[in-house]
């Protein structure tokens, strides 16, 4: 199936920082981080069984199950965009899985999914959306064509002779009395058809449309055309019918058909045809199977039961022919919030399932979301029992009873996209993207703007400091007021970095993490700033949280984008790694509770760590270059006009960094030559861009990840 990058988003990312108090042991032991059980939201694009495994692609690679979706591992196979599965019987051994990726070409694997090994030599389109079987002959449908290999991958051809449009999102194989026909469906000229193994195509009767999905029974072909009807052709794609109704307003993400029945995909969940008409010759209506709220990304039948990969909220099974489902979770998780709340911890996600909550450190996360409409939540803020979410789009929600139902409170909030949420006493304040600064004094019930002198409207960050009230911006440093918001002054002299990712308070001391020049330092209520950054071998500091040793000298956290975690327990003087076992570096947010610092990442959930085995016995991981290809998210996000991208290269590559519109065409090129090993930054200046979603995608080499950002004008 096709999943195109613009189906892959994600909300805003923005830090929160959470100050808590704590009294921590000190002594010697020293732990690993360790990945907390969830929230299960990965993003499963396709799914095959083989044998008794259950083999998933996700954005972030293959996971496996040998019990029956109850519980996954990692392959080998891992930070690798992966968009479809195949299953082959022509391996030594009877099965050989094929992956098809997005950038990455197509790897093998001859274990049931354990291990991988690339196959795609004189593959020379990369962006492979689907892969089809038929007998000893492997065909693979590209971003730039249709390709051939029968010696199981080793070795492709292309076969694209009159296949006039090369954008093959599809493919199907439909035998009919011994002759194999191949269909492929293209993204904007309907579908094609061989009967020679792809020397020549020919067009069908479906032309000039898109074509998300094929699939086939026997001699019937279906084919799904403006994401929202699927048509049926019982003659080689002569002529084509539709087929039923009730698929009115979604999107069809894929078709699959087991014994009588096709199955659609959908963004509203799952539908079911019977595919044998009733007593009266007439066939019946699609049927919605359930997942009714859920983008449904992937389907497969396993035994008796049915699995469904969603996009966010993980794998779903059923035993009973989808008249309920379980969820089986997966791990695959951008962290974008995180607060702790008396011995609850909260999690924003993504717009699928905004907020979860567990009351055990993370070993167990359940829904904590009734009531949000807007789904991409950006901070949190408590107050005794209240809890409150910042969202972009939406405003402020507020919760009374710990997460299990949310309302807006935005009445006079202007801009509802919301950055940033701080308390100052009985005052909350709210930070916005790109309209300034918000007070209320009732609990949300009300706000009015507070932004004289505030010169910049690109909030990213507030911090309370006793009567003072700093505010980080995304393009004009630090603004301090000492009334509540009612006058600003800026407050950034000697910061060389004046894009502000996060603030935190230790007693006098004032910290600003910025986005590509480290942490800076107060000790005078902003007047002036310097540079702490001894031993941070990461500069891009994408969180800051703290925890007090009962001096002014407390300890201080920081969460780079692409470096881990740092401490420094002497008020930024030096900085040292707290990494170990930490296998995702691009940090997003970090909380602190009574004993445990949580860090979310992006992509790999949350994770946690005890302070008490953290604060002594610090070692730094062995190696400070970078041994992976990983792309960060860019900052700020959203942004106007520009915004920085972070990235690093384990050797030197011929890199490429382009910017796609959400239709998947590419606007701009921001590199585009050879690059040595190392961490990089580069800047997008969209000033000549208007609003909305779009993708960078970075390339070097085989390597490739692409990547959301939101540009609000």
């Amino acid at each position: 199936m096709r999943i195109n990058p613009k189906h892959i988003g994600h909300g805003s990312s923005r830090m929160i920082f959470v100050i808590v108090l704590l009294s921590v042991a000190m002594h010697g032991s020293f732990a690993q981080w360790t990945q907390t059980n969830g929230p299960d939201c990965g993003i499963i694009t396709s799914v095959a069984v083989s044998g008794t495994n259950i083999i998933a692609g996700t954005t972030n690679g293959i996971v496996l199950s040998t019990h029956s979706g109850t519980s996954w591992g990692q392959t080998a196979l891992t930070n690798i965009y992966i968009q479809t599965i195949a299953v082959s019987s022509n391996g030594a051994d009877g099965t050989n899985l094929f992956a098809g990726t997005y950038g990455s070409g197509i790897y093998r694997s001859t274990d049931n999914g354990s291990s991988w090994s690339a196959v795609d030599s004189g593959l020379t389109n990369k962006y492979v959306n689907a892969i089809a079987v038929s007998g000893s002959n492997l065909f693979a449908g590209t971003d730039g064509g249709a390709f051939l290999s029968t010696d199981n991958g080793v070795s492709w051809n292309m076969i694209d002779s009159n296949l006039t449009n090369t954008f093959v999102q599809s493919l199907a194989v439909v035998m009919n009395a011994g002759d194999t026909t191949v269909f492929a469906g293209t993204n904007g000229n309907g579908v094609f058809s061989s009967t020679n193994n792809g020397v020549n195509w020919n067009g069908t009767g479906l032309s000039n449309v898109p074509v998300t999905a094929l699939a086939a029974n026997g001699t019937t072909l279906f084919a799904s055309i403006n994401s929202d009807t699927v048509l049926c052709s019982t003659n080689n794609g002569t002529t084509w019918s539709g087929i039923g109704n009730g698929l009115a307003n979604t999107t069809i993400n894929a078709l699959t058909v087991f014994d009588s029945c096709l199955y659609a995909c959908t963004n509203n969940g799952i539908y079911s045809y019977n595919l044998l008409p009733l007593s009266n010759g007439v066939f019946p209506k699609w049927n919605s199977m359930g997942l009714s709220n859920d983008r449904v990304l992937s389907f497969a039948r396993f035994g008796s039961s049915f699995l469904a990969g969603t996009y966010g909220n993980g794998f779903f099974l059923s035993t009973n022919n989808g008249t309920n489902w379980s969820n089986t979770g997966l791990v695959n998780t951008y962290i974008y919030a995180l607060a702790v709340s008396g011995t609850d911890l909260f999690a924003s996600t993504n717009n699928e399932q905004p907020v979860s909550m567990s009351s055990d450190q993370g070993a167990n996360w359940a829904t904590a979301d009734s009531g949000f409409t807007s789904h991409y939540i950006t901070s949190f803020a408590v107050s005794g029992n209240n809890l409150f979410a910042g969202t972009i789009g939406g405003g402020v929600f507020f919760s009374a009873d710990n997460g299990t139902s949310w309302s807006a409170v935005d009445t006079g909030l202007t801009n509802l996209n919301v950055s940033s949420l701080v308390f100052s006493g009985t005052n909350l304040f709210a930070g916005t993207y790109d309209g300034g600064i918000f007070l209320s004094t009732n609990n949300g019930t009300n706000w009015s703007p507070v932004d004289s002198g505030l010169t910049s409207i690109y909030i990213q960050t507030l911090a309370v400091s006793g009567s003072n009230l700093y505010a980080g911006t995304t393009y004009n440093g630090v603004f301090l007021s000492t009334n509540n918001g009612t006058t600003w002054a800026q407050v950034d002299s000697g910061m060389t970095d004046t894009m502000v990712t996060s603030l935190a308070v230790i007693g006098t001391s004032i910290f600003a993490g910025t986005n590509s020049g480290g942490v800076f330092l107060t000790t005078n209520n902003g007047i002036s700033w310097s540079a702490v950054d001894s031993g941070l071998t990461n500069a891009r500091i994408q969180a800051l949280t703290v925890s007090s040793n009962g001096t002014n000298s407390g300890n201080i956290f920081a969460g780079t984008n692409g470096g881990g975690v740092f401490l420094s327990t002497n008020n930024g003087t030096s900085w040292n790694a707290i990494d170990n076992g930490l296998t995702n570096p691009f940090i997003s947010v970090l909380a602190a509770s009574s004993t445990t610092l949580y860090a979310g990442t992006y992509g790999s959930g949350v994770w946690s760590r005890p302070l008490s085995d953290i604060i002594t016995g610090i070692a730094r991981t062995p190696a400070q270059e970078p041994r992976t290809f990983s792309l960060a998210q860019n900052f700020p996000n959203p942004f106007n006009p520009s915004t920085t991208i972070a990235f690093s290269i384990p050797s030197k590559s011929h890199v490429t960094l382009k910017i796609y519109d959400i239709l998947g065409r590419e606007v701009a090129t921001l590199i585009n030559s050879d690059v040595s090993a190392g961490s990089h930054t580069q800047q997008w200046n969209a000033s000549n861009f208007s609003s909305g979603i779009y993708f960078y995608r970075l390339q070097a080499g085989s390597l490739n990840q692409t990547k959301k950002l939101l540009l609000l004008r």
